[in-house]
């Protein structure tokens, strides 16, 4: 390992790999023993070997990353049906349509002008009639042949017009006559009745995903309103009697960075954020707060350990949940969690380091938030490495990369207390255990805010 892979190293998947391998002895397999973070900042609190051997058990229990993902998006589905909901069509951006959307009117719904210039009848030269026509009007005089009338773009076409003839297609002459100065087809720049669709044919189908111009595109239809599914109301409760809201860092307490940044990273996936609650590290406060809640999913951070003060896994217990996911194979961010509290409510459990956190949000929050919202799962895709990466020797890595042209560049800061590196990245990429080589393809998972269209809306 070189000098700025040890520095890159997180300290504690270095020191769980050391005493992997002094606890083997020589010869001896290499266990799945790793020591998860809990806290803010990479804040460690002691704990005796039951504890540990609590650890070792659960990593056991851990799931490859690929399967978390695929469980969470089984949860989702589990959930059963989501009643549709009726949006105004100025309030559907990023949403998914739970019908499909037809035609309520021919589009064009008149013969149209396509440009400023003249409409004509017949062939040239025309006589020019003093009124012109303006879009919005009422349906023009019919036209003669011979005769001509300015006309603006979008203006309704009069009767027996063969054509128009762009402004800068035509001259006068002395007698105010009009003449073209270049051929003119029969029909050219009009917009027939019906062009882009007739009334009743569909123009977008069900589950698609209401992008701007998907939203215009019911506008211009007619469409007030738009049923849809709606998005995923999601509460979020901080843990940690560490957090700071305010100020800097003192006297062993840090900020809070989860509380600030997750609200709208989860509604950039498409939820709606209901609450966003500081619990610390109160095990009744935790319990009560789950019980009363009526959100679709739960998001903790936080306290997914096995430590003194990690109350997730009690509280799971203590309301009857049914765990699903109990760690996943995947660094920074082994010890998070997935569980069904009903079967419309679930609950992820995201380690308390920032960066852990972000791994959590994408390998558990992004598939089960997405299938709830009806949201079709992004294609996957690759970019080559430009630089080597060091991995874990058994589990996947996410790691944060900037885009540059054809590569994938790894960011350093990449630790999972920190965020100095993603907060520069385009997307995280899956490093398979063991690592990967220069010019090697990774999938990349792309940052909601760094990929163009509808995921940029964070409302």
């Amino acid at each position: 390992m070189t000098a700025q892979d040890a520095e890159e190293l997180d300290v504690e998947e270095a020191l769980a790999v050391a005493n992997d391998r002094v606890a083997r002895g020589p010869g001896e397999p290499r266990s799945s023993r790793e020591t998860p973070t809990t806290g803010q900042a990479g804040a460690h609190r002691a704990e005796d070997d039951s504890h540990h051997r609590a650890k070792d058990d659960s990593h056991h229990q851990a799931v490859s990353w690929p399967e978390a993902r695929v469980v969470a998006e089984r949860a989702a589905r589990s959930a059963g049906r989501r009643v549709p909901v009726s949006v105004t069509v100025d309030n559907s951006l990023g949403l998914v349509l739970a019908a499909p959307l037809t035609a309520l009117t021919d589009l064009p719904s008149f013969d149209a002008s396509a440009m400023d210039g003249w409409a004509v009848a017949g062939p040239g030269p025309w006589d020019v009639r003093e009124d012109g026509v303006l879009a919005g009007h009422a349906e023009p005089g019919r036209l003669t042949d011979g005769e001509a009338v300015r006309i603006a773009t979008g203006a309704r076409i009069p009767p027996d017009t063969t054509a128009v003839l762009r402004s800068e297609h035509g001259r006068t002459d002395d007698k105010g006559r009009l003449h073209a100065t270049r051929d003119l087809a029969h029909g050219q720049d009009v917009r027939p009745r019906g062009q882009e669709c007739r009334n009743g044919d569909q123009l977008l189908p069900l589950g698609t995903q209401i992008t701007p111009a998907a939203l215009g595109l019911a506008a211009a239809a007619g469409y007030d309103t738009l049923s849809v599914l709606p998005r995923p109301r999601v509460e979020l409760l901080v843990l940690g009697d560490e957090l700071l809201t305010e100020g800097l860092p003192r006297e062993g307490l840090i900020r809070d960075a989860l509380g600030p940044m997750l609200p709208s990273w989860l509604r950039a996936l498409g939820a709606e954020v209901t609450a966003v609650r500081g619990l610390g590290d109160d095990a009744d406060a935790l319990y009560r707060a789950v019980k009363k809640s009526s959100a679709d999913l739960i998001v903790t951070t936080g306290g997914t350990a096995s430590g003194p003060v990690d109350h997730v896994h009690p509280t799971l217990r203590r309301v009857g949940a049914e765990l699903l996911v109990n760690g996943v194979k995947v660094r920074p961010g082994h010890p998070m969690l997935l569980a069904r509290i009903k079967q419309n409510q679930h609950l992820v459990g995201l380690p308390g380091n920032p960066l852990a956190a972000v791994s959590g949000l994408f390998t558990l929050a992004e598939p089960l938030l997405r299938t709830l919202a009806g949201r079709a799962a992004p294609e996957p895709y690759t970019m080559p490495l430009r630089e080597a990466v060091h991995g874990h020797p058994y589990d996947t890595r996410l790691i944060p990369v900037a885009l540059r042209g054809d590569d994938a560049v790894p960011l350093h800061y990449n630790g999972p207390a920190m965020l100095r590196g993603i907060a520069t990245a385009d997307a995280l990429a899956v490093v398979p255990p063991g690592g990967a080589r220069p010019g090697q393809e990774l999938e990349l998972l792309d940052l909601p805010w760094a990929t163009a269209g509808i995921q940029v809306c964070f409302t």
